[in-house]
């Protein structure tokens, strides 16, 4: 269970972050994270224990903040909290835009029998690679159509109104907004067993992908050219914000590991799940690195979402594109009701005051996911402001500073557990800060 909750859209932009941090230090991140995020999870799993006689059994980590910092600490949490919602929402948005529109370009081609041959740099064969980012700033057409004349009024119309950016995330809101109103979204909680099946198709495509296209890397220090892997890059933080949020589940984790039978099993399920995350995550980056064809293509090619080095008539890409499609557009609802019950309880006391505050709340957040899908589309960039930014309070300040006030309180404080908690939270307001300089 905390495994599927924790998989997400981050896997996405996994092979980009390796790329941007470089292959060795990437590899060496994502472990480092995991065990840091995981030390940080187990703390906040603990901090009700630690609290002494008063009943904490129905806590979550919002009331232990409450407890510990006043009100300060619960409207800082629900603001964190709702950044982190919010910003899952958004990412949600721009990818289902984003596959909404391979989807139907897919599906038209096929229909209108449309040859498109993609002018993008990219390889050749059955398992092509394209470079989308190579020809963005100076190709107005990314493709060379080739179709009989009758079909020349239908396309350019189709070009017209399916549009990325233009006009196909205005769509999504004539089937999402509805979903968002609804009192339960516990319809939508039954299709969580999409999620399984995404990620592990995704894995299957990897898999696949790589058997093809083989192993290309080049480590020759000596006669470095644009197709050399260097193992360190300055811009490592950028993977690092991505990870923050890629390992985050620490404002739900009380309440996930509360169905389990043997509570005294905690700790060791949520190491299991981290593992198991870690594994996934490290799998699909370094595949999808290793395997990206360097030559002819460069690293630089890889994409913040990787399936776009997949051209849109790739039929396994469009496998995965529908899998997560009706995947994202289940759980976005469930997105939705969670910032909403956090939210609306916290101002009014109740999770549906009335229709039109629910209406307003759910405009702003569907207007946020249209404007960042038009005019921002980049994932990896959300991911790592989202991840970073939450993650400051849930992952490295709060579980840090909660231990060491308790430990405080009890007379057990030592030397060593407070220089490293604060270097912990040093670490996170670091890893914020380095965000918006690279």
């Amino acid at each position: 269970m905390i495994w599927n909750t924790m998989m997400g859209t981050s896997i996405l932009s996994i092979p980009w972050g390796i790329k941007q941090a470089g292959f060795t230090s990437g590899i060496i991140l994502i472990l480092l994270m995991g065990i840091l995020t995981l030390y940080c999870c187990y703390r906040v799993v603990k901090s009700r224990q630690m609290i002494p006689l008063i009943d904490t059994s129905n806590w979550e980590f919002p009331d232990v903040c409450k407890y510990y910092f006043g009100s300060f600490g619960q409207w800082s949490s629900l603001l964190f909290s709702m950044i982190s919602l919010v910003g899952a929402m958004v990412v949600y948005w721009v990818l289902m835009s984003n596959f909404l529109f391979n989807t139907g370009k897919f599906i038209y081609n096929y229909v209108h029998d449309i040859n498109v041959t993609d002018i993008v740099p990219g390889t050749n064969g059955s398992n092509k690679v394209i470079c989308p980012s190579a020809a963005s700033g100076h190709l107005p057409q990314n493709r060379s159509v080739v179709f009989s004349a009758d079909n020349i009024t239908g396309f350019t119309l189709f070009e017209k109104w399916w549009d990325k950016s233009q006009t196909v995330p205005f769509y999504l809101i004539a089937v999402l907004l509805p979903m968002l109103n609804l009192k339960s979204p516990s319809f939508f909680a039954k299709f969580n067993v999409l999620g399984t099946v995404s990620v592990v198709y995704l894995v299957f495509l990897v898999t696949v992908k790589a058997a093809h296209m083989g192993i290309h890397l080049e480590f020759n220090w000596f006669t470095e050219n644009e197709f050399f892997v260097p193992e360190f890059r300055i811009l490592f933080p950028q993977l690092t914000g991505v990870l923050t949020l890629a390992f985050f589940i620490h404002n739900c984790v009380i309440t996930l590991l509360q169905n389990n039978r043997n509570q005294e099993n905690n700790v060791r399920d949520l190491s299991i799940a981290y593992f198991l995350v870690g594994l996934t995550y490290l799998y699909v980056g370094v595949i999808i690195f290793a395997s990206f064809p360097s030559p002819p293509l460069s690293k630089e090619c890889i994409e913040q979402n990787f399936l776009d080095n997949f051209p849109s008539d790739d039929i396994m890409s469009f496998v995965a594109r529908i899998f997560l499609l009706f995947q994202m557009m289940t759980v976005y609802p469930l997105l939705g009701y969670l910032a909403r019950v956090q939210l609306l309880r916290q101002f009014f006391g109740n999770a549906y005051p009335s229709l039109f505050h629910v209406l307003a709340l759910n405009l702003a957040i569907v207007g946020a996911g249209v404007a960042m899908a038009r005019f921002y589309p980049n994932i990896g960039g959300i991911i790592r402001y989202s991840g970073a930014t939450c993650g400051l309070a849930f992952v490295f300040v709060y579980p840090s500073l909660i231990y060491m006030i308790s430990l405080h309180r009890a007379g057990q404080l030592t030397w060593p557990a407070l220089i490293t908690h604060i270097f912990i939270i040093l670490l996170g307001l670091a890893n914020l800060i380095a965000q918006f300089l690279l």
